[in-house]
């Protein structure tokens, strides 16, 4: 539903904004918004990042394939004998001191197909996919802030376009009594029935009206300024802004609104995921402390020229590594993703104290208004 409102709401824009006067209602500049503020956009391109991030994380399941092409050609004794080995051109003739010391040059094309696996980190990798997998979600929970203050920002800009125009309204009313009785003054001051003083303070109270005017023109069109670009569209667009049917609203007690705010709210799930990711990262910093096992393969051509005309040689292995001394860095690695975690919890309970200060404050001011 909201997809196709977009549509039509799109199908009447002109260049970059909606038709010139065109009235514009609540509902279609949230629309509007979602699909075209730079803010939004921005984080749901970085939900696009944080998800090949999980991805890159998680091709190190994989084994690696590999393919190279070299052409070489010397005169080195050990590289003149070994190309000759694996050519499968090695005579009975090449064992004499001479041809040995002082080869002939000889040139090889070396075509190298290879593979490497690594079959165990010791959970390295899970720890790496917990972690981009945490930042990923922590990314969604940003992108529904992200929509919910875009929403807010531009219903309170809307309300404060139609406040503004009231004020025009009040304004342009108050010139045209001063307006009046600055007229009336100047007619009775010319008549010799009031004094001069009489004439000058309606005066000053027509130009205090125009002042208060100019301003109100002046804030109308900064609203109208901050609904555009709450929007995504262009500054100086002009629309009429509709009045909202007017909803009354039961509000849920404080204690209610604040334990809904701790379960729901998005940025509290967005450091809820932090945590978690830096305990992945904990844990991938403790992982290098392990073994690795790896295994591999490659099967190598070597021919006298790119065509052909030679021979061809594999090799299979496989690989135990484990570091005996790394020179404190994976302990300060471990050191730093600790510090991490606690900043991260610290900084969760931070959100927490914040949100409920968020709620108390707009429920009192909600309270205050009704």
């Amino acid at each position: 539903m909201r997809g196709v409102l977009i549509l039509l709401i799109t199908a009447s824009l002109s260049g970059a904004g909606l038709a010139q006067s065109e009235p514009l209602t609540l509902q279609q500049a949230v629309a509007i918004a979602l699909e075209r503020n730079p803010q939004r956009k921005a984080a749901l391109a970085e939900t696009r990042a944080a998800k090949a991030s999980v991805k890159e994380a998680q091709s190190a399941y994989l084994p690696r394939l590999n393919f190279s092409e070299a052409a070489v050609r010397s005169n080195d004794p050990v590289f003149v004998f070994g190309t000759k080995l694996r050519q499968n051109r090695f005579t009975a003739d090449d064992f004499a001191l001479n041809r040995l010391n002082n080869p002939t040059p000889i040139g090889n094309f070396a075509t190298r197909f290879g593979a490497q696996w690594n079959v165990f980190d010791s959970f390295l990798t899970r720890a790496n996919v917990r972690g981009a997998s945490s930042e990923k979600a922590a990314s969604d929970q940003r992108l529904a802030r992200a929509d919910q203050l875009v929403i807010f920002r531009v219903i309170q800009f809307y309300y404060g376009t139609l406040f503004a125009a009231r004020q025009l309204e009040v304004a342009e009313h108050a010139v045209t009594t001063a307006q009046s009785v600055m007229d009336e003054s100047r007619v009775r001051f010319e008549a010799g029935s009031t004094v001069e003083s009489d004439y000058l303070s309606a005066q000053v109270n027509a130009a205090s009206r125009q002042q208060e005017l100019i301003k109100a023109r002046n804030a109308l069109a900064l609203a109208r300024t901050q609904l555009n670009l709450a929007m995504g569209v262009t500054p100086d667009h002009d629309y009429r802004t509709v009045e909202p049917v007017e909803q009354k609203l039961q509000p849920p007690t404080l204690p209610e609104a604040e334990s809904r705010a701790l379960k729901d709210r998005p940025d509290l799930k967005e450091s809820a995921e932090h945590v978690a990711g830096r305990e992945a990262g904990v844990q991938a910093a403790k992982s290098a402390f392990g073994p690795r096992l790896n295994v591999y393969a490659a099967e190598q051509l070597d021919n006298v020229n790119f065509f052909g005309n030679g021979g061809n040689n594999w090799t299979a292995g496989a690989e135990l590594q484990f570091d005996i001394f790394s020179g404190g860095e994976k302990k300060a690695r471990l050191e730093r993703e600790s510090a991490g975690l606690e900043r991260a919890q610290w900084l969760r309970q931070v959100a927490q104290d914040n949100v409920r200060l968020d709620v108390r404050r707009a429920w009192y001011d909600f309270d205050a208004a009704r």
